[in-house]
C-alpha cells in the first residue's frame, strides 16, 4: 500500500499542477490556481511523508463546501452543447472539487493509519 501511495500522490502532484495550468483561459484563473495548487503542494508534501493530518482534513471540508457552493442550480451535464454554458461550468467546478476532496480524504486516512501502525 505504501508504493501505491506513493505513486498516487505523486500522479495527483502532476494532475493539480496541469489542472492549475488549464486555467490560464478562466476568468477567474487566480482562484483555481490557489486551489489547484494547494491541492499540489499537499499531494507533494505526502509523497514526501510530511503531510500533517490536520491540514488533508481541513482541506477536504473546505473543497466539499465550496462544491456545494459552485454546484448550479440546476445540474444538465457537463458536456459543452448539452445545456446552458454556466449550468455546465459550474458543474465540471464542483465535481473537480469532489475529487480534490476525495484525494485529501485518501490521504487523511493513510496518514492516519500510518501514524496508528507506527510505520
Amino acid at each position: 500500500m505504501r508504493l501505491f501511495s506513493k505513486i498516487f500522490s505523486g500522479v495527483f502532484t502532476i494532475l493539480f499542477v496541469w489542472a492549475a495550468l488549464l486555467q490560464y483561459n478562466d476568468p477567474d484563473a487566480f482562484m483555481w490556481y490557489i486551489i489547484y495548487g494547494i491541492a499540489a503542494g499537499a499531494s507533494f508534501l505526502f509523497f514526501l511523508g510530511k503531510l500533517n493530518l490536520l491540514i488533508p482534513v481541513v482541506l477536504s471540508f473546505a473543497y466539499l463546501i465550496a462544491a456545494w457552493i459552485f454546484w448550479p442550480d440546476h445540474f444538465e451535464g457537463v458536456s459543452i452543447g448539452s445545456g446552458n454554458i454556466d449550468n455546465i461550468e459550474h458543474a465540471r467546478e464542483s465535481l473537480g472539487l469532489i475529487i480534490n476532496a476525495l484525494v485529501m480524504l485518501f490521504y487523511a486516512w493513510r496518514v492516519k493509519v500510518v501514524r496508528a501502525l507506527n510505520i
